[in-house]
């Protein structure tokens, strides 16, 4: 089975400097970070705080879904961090 996003639940954390989302792959579930700087290289619009971040990564949804399946199919792991040149 291939990797899909069936929970739309993403979070922002700001310690890890990174919005978080889950995919899965049959009956594992993989955990995926997005950096922050990753977001505003794909959307240079958005600006500093937990809602624009949200806003960033929600307009944006199908380019982070394609690099997180691209970051996937490379390695098969349960985490995988998405940085600028994922994109």
């Amino acid at each position: 089975m291939s990797l899909h996003f069936p929970n739309p639940i993403r979070r922002y954390d700001a310690a890890r400097d990174c919005v978080c989302f889950w995919g899965s792959d049959s009956a594992l579930e993989i955990a995926f970070e997005v950096e922050l700087g990753a977001l505003r290289s794909i959307d240079s619009s958005a600006g500093p705080g937990e809602a624009s971040m949200l806003r960033a990564y929600d307009g944006h949804l199908a380019t982070i879904q394609k690099a997180a399946g691209a970051a996937y199919s490379r390695k098969r792991q349960s985490y995988h961090r998405l940085t600028a040149a994922d994109f």
